[in-house]
């Protein structure tokens, strides 16, 4: 499920190690790579594995079924929450209308059908791991129900993340408070990145084990430009990679020795909780040095508001990643996603 922090783990590792040679073109102006604007109100999806583009023109939507929280978040950032009348895995979205008011509709292969076409929605919006668009596709349209599948979860550039906001505000008609808000994302983001540009990079131990599998993510993944943006670098990250290495606990035993700070540490709360994950890491040095997890902003049923609102505002998570690696840079303020792991 997407919004369980463990299952989405599994979910961006996924799609890191799938994405297909077609690509559309990146810009200053627009930097995703899966979707363009044409106008006020029709949008492109570009297929990551075939290049395949798909048009749709909105304008006037008012009415979705949404399978994923970034959706959500991008839908909020212009004010339409109020348009979601149908969610996956409602229960673990953060949004408090949705989470009220929304109708859960199921996941996947369980999607319920008569749910979906009773709401009657404009759009349902979904995504996909493989080549192939998702199965329910082909069964809405048969019963008159609108589908579109895009591919946030595989770009790479945190603003190009942020940029779908500007698909949904085309479908709304409101593409101009779209941009608005992209725009205000993006020069925030930029001129925070230009804060650390000449900083010495803190090395970062990243991730604990999911399951039996330890991964690092690759040196142009989302959350390795994340932390390189803001003065940082992932120890074991492979170059000129997207995709996420294995790596074994005594490999990160030895990148521990190594590094300043620990990000993303599963479910810890607390260093006992870490060390209780492994007994290894209580020796790990960096252990007492700085580590902070990604859950400040998490729910009682498991959903993690990182993936969800953060995905539309990469300039918060920047900023509180430099305040964690260069605190002397932004030395007031509070953290907005992260909290510091102690006992």
């Amino acid at each position: 499920m997407r919004y369980a922090l463990t299952a989405l783990v599994a979910i961006l590792l996924v799609a890191s190690c799938t994405a297909g040679a077609g690509r559309g073109t990146s810009s200053e102006e627009g930097r995703a790579l899966y979707f363009d604007v044409l106008d006020d109100s029709t949008v492109a999806v570009i297929n990551p594995y075939s290049s395949k583009r798909d048009t749709l023109t909105g304008g006037s939507m008012s009415r979705f079924v949404l399978m994923s929280g970034s959706y959500l978040a991008a839908l909020d950032r212009i004010g339409c929450s109020e348009m979601v009348l149908g969610m996956s895995g409602k229960k673990y979205v953060s949004n408090p209308y949705v989470k009220e008011h929304a109708i859960e509709v199921g996941y996947d292969s369980n999607l319920n059908y008569e749910a979906v076409v009773k709401l009657a929605p404009d759009l349902l919006v979904g995504y996909s791991l493989s080549p192939e668009e998702p199965a329910y596709c082909s069964i809405l349209r048969s019963l008159g129900v609108k589908t579109l599948i895009i591919s946030d979860q595989l770009e790479e550039d945190p603003l190009a993340r942020a940029e779908y906001v500007r698909l949904f505000g085309a479908l709304t008609g409101r593409l101009h408070e779209a941009d608005s808000a992209y725009g205000a994302v993006a020069s925030r983001y930029n001129e925070l990145k230009k804060m650390v540009k000449d900083a010495a990079p803190v090395k970062v131990l990243i991730n604990v084990p999911y399951g039996d599998a330890w991964y690092i993510p690759g040196e142009n993944s989302y959350m390795s430009q994340l932390i390189r943006d803001a003065g940082g670098m992932i120890l074991g990250s492979r170059e000129g990679r997207s995709e996420s290495s294995l790596i074994s606990v005594e490999q990160a035993y030895a990148l521990s020795m190594e590094a300043d700070c620990w990000l993303n540490v599963g479910w810890a709360y607390t260093l006992g909780q870490l060390r209780g994950l492994n007994p290894l890491f209580g020796d790990f040095p960096v252990i007492h040095k700085k580590v902070y997890n990604n859950t400040l902003r998490t729910t009682p049923e498991g959903g993690n508001d990182f993936w969800e609102s953060g995905s539309s505002r990469p300039d918060l998570i920047l900023e509180d990643l430099i305040r964690i690696f260069h605190p002397s840079v932004l030395p007031e303020g509070s953290l907005k996603y992260y909290i510091e792991v102690k006992d």
